[in-house]
């Protein structure tokens, strides 16, 4: 697929738009990588290693919460001194954390290595998203965003699928080492084709007194606050998703792992649809009207899974209709994500890592309430996940039809 038309602000000239997109699919595709990979095998390593509920749900929410908290360290930093010295360090600490976690030995120790990997996965997704506006206006800086998510799509593809097979083959340690592989090819990749994209490195970046003062005005301004809102919120919902569905679809439904894998890819497939019509939404329509228009099908998907959890379908039918509604969500979580991920940094030229950083940690902070739910909340019926991903898509819809749509004129 050609890429997206961009206007480069200060683009080095080896970062086409393609590279740009590809560099992006990778960085931005380890969040995926690290969470959907791994979810085939979260009720399996639950058994295997004696753990609680909550301490299950710890391995997920805790990684989150690592992940949001420190991005505000790699996003000034990285405003200082340059995205690729923050991505190789933090592509590093993440290959060597997702080891790791492949020879865990408990659940305690699973959970200090999890932590660690998102502390590292917090600078790839930090820069991926600063990079962005470092070259790009927001417009096409979305246009970007959305080729790349594209790509993003196509991972969250595979990463279940190849989850499920390996948890079968090799058990629950199997997903983890293809999470280290991906690690290490990425390191590769960027080490050796991404260069640096800041142009002007701000010395004073890392100043505490300024930073405050740089993050007061960055959470007052009412564009960033829209689309911070929207980007949480809809992962909110998905988190739900990630978070509980292996032991919906697992435990309370019966499927394999292969079998949960392959539903999980049906709802990347959806991702990855909504990320293309996305695309021509954003030239055609904008930001605010691409989103106007994908909360449609957010709110789809939340009302179907609540309507599914109040009437109590058979299993077979259950099946179906919480399948569907998850497609229904990721589609439309598919157009929320590029727009809101462009819309954060786009009003903060020469301080999108701090602005990337802030909405990262409200992000994060979303999430780890999610998953602290979760871990009391599951309770063998398909209800927690309804009304989770019902909650969100309403949240969802509600700032992408008001707060959004002040953000044009």
């Amino acid at each position: 697929m050609p890429a997206p038309p961009a206007t480069a602000l200060v683009a080095p000239p080896r970062v086409t738009p393609l590279l740009a997109a590809v560099a992006l699919s990778l960085l931005l595709g380890l969040q995926p990588v690290t969470t959907d990979v791994y979810l085939p095998a979260l009720p399996m390593l639950t058994a295997a290693l004696g753990a609680p509920m909550g301490q299950a749900q710890l391995t997920m929410s805790a990684l989150i919460l690592a992940f949001g908290l420190a991005q505000m360290v790699w996003g000034p930093v990285s405003d200082r001194i340059g995205r690729r010295p923050v991505l190789l360090l933090g592509l590093v600490l993440y290959t060597v954390a997702s080891a790791g976690c492949a020879l865990a030995g408990s659940i305690d120790v699973l959970i200090v290595w999890r932590v660690l990997q998102g502390a590292a996965l917090a600078a790839a997704v930090v820069c991926a998203r600063a990079i962005v506006r470092d070259l790009y206006e927001p417009v096409q800086g979305a246009q970007v965003m959305a080729l790349a998510l594209s790509g993003l799509g196509v991972i969250a593809l595979i990463g279940p699928l190849l989850g499920g097979v390996t948890a079968l083959a090799f058990g629950w340690r199997g997903p983890l080492t293809v999470v280290t592989l991906v690690a290490a090819l990425t390191l590769i990749f960027i080490a050796a084709r991404l260069p640096e994209t800041l142009a002007r490195p701000d010395p004073g970046a890392t100043r505490l007194a300024p930073l405050l003062r740089r993050w007061r005005e960055i959470a007052a301004n009412r564009v960033f606050r829209a689309w911070a809102l929207l980007v949480a919120c809809s992962y909110g919902g998905l988190f739900t998703l990630l978070a509980a569905s292996s032991f919906i679809y697992m435990d309370v439904f019966g499927l394999s792992p292969a079998a949960y894998g392959g539903a999980m890819a049906l709802g990347s497939l959806s991702y990855l649809g909504g990320t293309l019509l996305c695309r021509r939404w954003i030239r055609q329509h904008g930001l605010a009207g691409a989103v106007r228009r994908g909360g449609g099908f957010t709110l789809a998907g939340g009302v179907l899974i609540a309507a599914t959890a109040v009437a109590g379908l058979p299993a077979p039918w259950a099946v179906g209709a919480v399948l569907l509604s998850q497609c229904l969500y990721c589609f439309g979580h598919g157009m929320h994500q590029p727009c809101g991920q462009a819309g954060v940094v786009g009003p903060f030229p020469h301080a999108a890592g701090a602005a990337s950083a802030l909405a990262g940690l409200l992000l994060a902070l979303v999430a780890f309430a999610v998953g602290r739910w979760l871990g009391v909340a599951l309770d063998g019926t398909v209800r927690p996940l309804a009304w989770g991903l019902a909650f969100w898509s309403l949240m969802t819809v509600l700032v992408a039809w008001t707060w959004a749509q002040r953000t044009e004129g």
